[in-house]
């Protein structure tokens, strides 16, 4: 059990064969659809079909948000404009369109009554700043398939790591995982196209 960030594919998004309220994400993809045709921009529905797990391959994104986020709530105060964190923190779906300001959907989804929608390469730039802040390691997993960032931070690599070779982002392993988690998001939503979301 708990909060997991991970992706969707087209069978969940657009064709209703999850379980989210029993189908899927199609009312949120629809009800983006409808606001994105309001603001005269096409419609995004070319998410890609589900893909067959192989560990690394960088097809997937599994998260579990295990770690406390007081580091990073404080990281991002300190690093971003409110309406900046929001941004990068408020968000129900990510979605890998770029959104000059997140979109509110009347419509609810796992964890709320209204669906927030966030742009991916906004995310990705925010993201990019607290990671060139806190340092973040090159070592960190650039893949999440299957709970690559959640395992490295939380069994042990992450603290060898900062035992080694410390730096800020050592500083805090809780808040660095929240970085490389959002950055990681981001990255995923623009490689492959699909949304990403709490459930």
């Amino acid at each position: 059990m708990g909060v997991y960030l991970v992706s969707v594919c087209a069978e969940d998004w657009c064709e209703g064969h999850g379980d989210e309220e029993e189908d899927g994400w199609t009312h949120v993809a629809s009800a983006l659809n409808e606001e994105l045709a309001r603001r005269g921009l096409p419609a995004y529905d070319s998410v890609p079909a589900e893909a067959e797990f192989v560990r690394g391959s960088g097809l997937r994104f599994e998260e579990k948000l295990t770690p406390s986020m007081d580091g990073f709530v404080a990281l991002c105060d300190a690093r971003l404009s409110a309406e900046e964190a929001a941004v990068l923190c408020g968000w129900s779906v990510l979605v890998p369109l770029s959104l000059d300001e997140p979109i509110l959907l009347p419509v609810g989804s796992r964890y709320t009554d209204e669906t927030l929608v966030a742009g991916a390469p906004q995310m990705l730039a925010l993201a990019e700043r607290l990671a060139e802040a806190v340092d973040l390691p090159a070592e960190t997993p650039a893949t999440c398939d299957n709970l690559d960032l959640t395992t490295w931070f939380l069994d042990g690599p992450a603290n060898e790591l900062a035992a080694s070779r410390p730096g800020p982002w050592s500083e805090d392993l809780d808040a660095a995982f929240y970085v490389a988690l959002y950055l990681r998001a981001a990255q995923h939503a623009l490689r492959r196209g699909c949304p990403i979301v709490y459930t």
